[in-house]
């Protein structure tokens, strides 16, 4: 499965927008249960270094 991933500064993050991480762990930020996407937050992000 393809995973889309916008986040530039992201190190997981490959050409085309493509996540290249091996596992994805995605949060709601209120429980188990998220109503919109603004609840959610991808805890695999990890920044690049410059």
């Amino acid at each position: 499965m393809e995973v889309l991933c916008e986040v530039a500064n992201c190190v997981y993050n490959l050409e085309g927008e493509k996540c290249g991480a091996s596992e994805i762990s995605i949060i709601s930020e209120v429980g188990k249960t998220a109503s919109s996407q603004q609840e959610t937050d991808c805890q695999t992000f990890e920044p690049q270094e410059n």
